[in-house]
């Protein structure tokens, strides 16, 4: 019985180590991507401001991560858990490419952040086509292409979620700020977002948007200090860490769904 006992206990001991040894060397459970162990994030626009900050803050937070913005490989530096892919998100193969990437380097999508996006300020009147077909191929043409591939990844894997940079601009407007015809596409992508949630909310796959209010970016270099902070209640103009610490709060909620978090300092709530 004595040495029944010590062989049983080797026995343990053995498969012990050989299951830590697995753990270890990242093999993949069943039905899971061969991951390191990082989660991986894609950011599109991800070569300045908002973009930069927040593939900084996914690296901070343990993630792998994949950028792609027009010339992402000028302004940001790879590494083993960043790939960089230069290109223009309203085009099909930029997506493509940046999927790719993350597949080949990581072998998961856990998040998808839809940043890339451009704004422009006019009165209505003065909107031409060439204004309207540029706002609906960054924001939405860059938004379909990358989400879709996006959420084929995500329901092999059956876990995932999409946070959408948005404006709250979309259902607040400010008198003085004409963006009428830039918010059609921010609106949508609210719309979109809370009809995806649904669409996909048995299949573990989570859509939520950030709307942000002004945010200190090189958008607003040129712009007065006093002017920017009157556009927010609180009086306090929101900072790229602001809209970061949102996105990845919501990139790891996963009771929250269909959800537009505002970061505008209260404009949503009403006048002031």
């Amino acid at each position: 019985m004595r040495y029944e006992g010590i062989v049983d206990t080797l026995v343990q001991l053995l498969l012990f180590f050989v299951a830590g040894s697995i753990a270890d060397v990242g093999l993949p459970a069943e039905g899971k991507a061969p991951m390191s162990g990082n989660k991986t994030a894609i950011v599109t626009g991800a070569q300045q401001g908002i973009g930069a900050g927040l593939v900084e803050g996914f690296l901070n937070a343990g993630y792998n991560v994949v950028g792609t913005s027009r010339a992402a490989t000028a302004s940001l530096n790879a590494s083993s858990r960043l790939v960089l892919v230069d290109g223009d998100i309203s085009k099909p193969e930029t997506a493509a490419k940046t999927a790719e990437a993350a597949i080949a380097h990581f072998d998961s999508v856990d998040v998808l952040v839809n940043n890339a996006g451009i704004f422009y300020v006019k009165p209505f009147t003065e909107f031409t086509v060439d204004d309207f077909n540029a706002l609906a191929s960054v924001n939405l043409l860059g938004f379909l292409h990358m989400t879709q591939l996006a959420v084929k990844q995500m329901l092999k894997q059956r876990s995932g979620n999409v946070v959408t940079i948005t404006g709250a601009l979309a259902d607040h407007p400010i008198a003085g700020v004409n963006a009428s015809v830039s918010m059609i596409t921010k609106g949508g992508l609210n719309t979109i977002t809370r009809q995806l949630a649904i669409e996909y909310a048995k299949e573990g796959i989570r859509f939520n948007a950030v709307a942000p209010g002004v945010v200190d970016t090189p958008v607003h270099k040129n712009q007065p200090r006093d002017f920017l902070a009157d556009q927010q209640p609180m009086g306090t103009v929101a900072t790229v860490q602001d809209v970061v610490e949102a996105v990845l709060y919501l990139a790891t909620a996963r009771q929250v769904t269909g959800e537009v978090l505002h970061v505008d300092g209260g404009a949503h709530a009403g006048r002031w």
